[in-house]
């Protein structure tokens, strides 16, 4: 503790005014630069940690530091890839290869040589937050009707010999398959089929006319669908 002598007291009472000042300016900024809105966005299992700048923006020289760990364990672990880096995401996948455990990331920001504190995300668990992907769509066909075979999306985890797990392996998935007229409307789809299989074949079209195929992936547990593939199309001879 500092002690002041009777003829110091306005010197140091002025030093303890200064330095309780610097201690409150340097807490401001470090709230300043606190990374915000941390969260994880995951498509086919490719987990990334996202967030965005304090509310004081972003400097040329700030630098953002990750961490991550699993639920129920007291270490944090440092990604080094994502060490001391100006991005504002981190690819989180092999850190959080288990799909049914839960994890926790977390972000720090420096700027100028201020310490934010750690952002936190919330819990992710892999499995339950996911988005799939639509299926892959080649389209077969003579002048009556068309086949098509789908193909399940891939997950971003592998198997030891190298080859991505089908999200199959994970989930129960149900196909959506939409058909275009394109002479009627481009923009309105008709459902021809929603099922599990893979192999689909569609009758009872005019040739000569321009149809496109559209599909998505559904997930019943978890009430989740996919975006739309993209349009494979073709015209009847």
């Amino acid at each position: 503790m500092q002690r002041c002598l009777p003829a110091r007291n306005t010197r140091c009472h002025c030093s303890l005014l200064f330095a309780a000042i610097l201690v409150l300016e340097n807490q401001d900024l470090r709230d300043a630069i606190k990374p915000r809105e941390v969260r994880f966005y995951s498509l086919n299992f490719n987990n990334t940690l996202r967030w965005q700048p304090g509310r004081a923006g972003e400097g040329e020289t700030t630098l953002y530091f990750v961490q991550y760990k699993m639920y129920g364990q007291s270490k944090w672990h440092n990604k080094e890839e994502c060490w001391g880096i100006q991005s504002r995401y981190c690819d989180l996948t092999e850190e959080t290869s288990d799909a049914y455990e839960p994890y926790y990331g977390r972000v720090q920001a420096v700027s100028d040589g201020i310490h934010s504190d750690w952002s936190l995300s919330s819990r992710f668990t892999p499995w339950r937050e996911t988005m799939i992907g639509p299926p892959t769509i080649k389209v077969l066909h003579s002048n009556k009707f068309i086949i098509l075979k789908l193909q399940a999306p891939r997950s971003a985890y592998k198997r030891k010999r190298g080859s991505m797990i089908p999200m199959t392996n994970y989930y129960d998935l149900l196909y959506q398959v939409f058909i275009i007229n394109n002479l009627l409307d481009e923009q309105h789809r008709v459902l021809v089929y929603e099922g599990k299989d893979k192999v689909i074949k569609i009758e009872d079209l005019r040739p000569g006319v321009s149809y496109c195929i559209v599909a998505r992936t559904s997930v019943l547990v978890l009430g989740r669908s996919s975006a739309y593939s993209s349009r494979r199309c073709t015209v009847l001879l």
